[in-house]
């Protein structure tokens, strides 16, 4: 499994996004080494094997998120928890 955390430089939730991670691979039992890499990100983003826990497109624009990492979407990418069900008409 392959972590990162994506951040630009002094980003205000970088430490959030971080200590959030840690916390859920510690309560899922998962060791794993977190890659981080700081530049034009959007900011913070936290990668599961590629993938945004966000599920946003992976883009190279340098900016602050407005969808920060949720403890929920971390989980479900470490396969902790399901995703949340969409909304389908019934």
């Amino acid at each position: 499994m392959r972590i990162e955390l994506l951040s630009v430089p002094n980003c205000p939730h970088a430490d959030f996004a971080r200590h959030l991670l840690r916390d859920c691979l510690t309560t899922l039992h998962i060791q794993a080494e977190i890659q981080e890499r700081q530049g034009p990100y959007p900011s913070p983003t936290v990668l599961v094997d590629g993938r945004d826990v966000m599920g946003a497109p992976l883009s190279s624009a340098a900016a602050c998120r407005l969808d920060i990492p949720t403890r929920e979407r971390i989980m479900a990418a470490l396969g902790g928890t399901p995703k949340p069900a969409s909304c389908r008409p019934g």
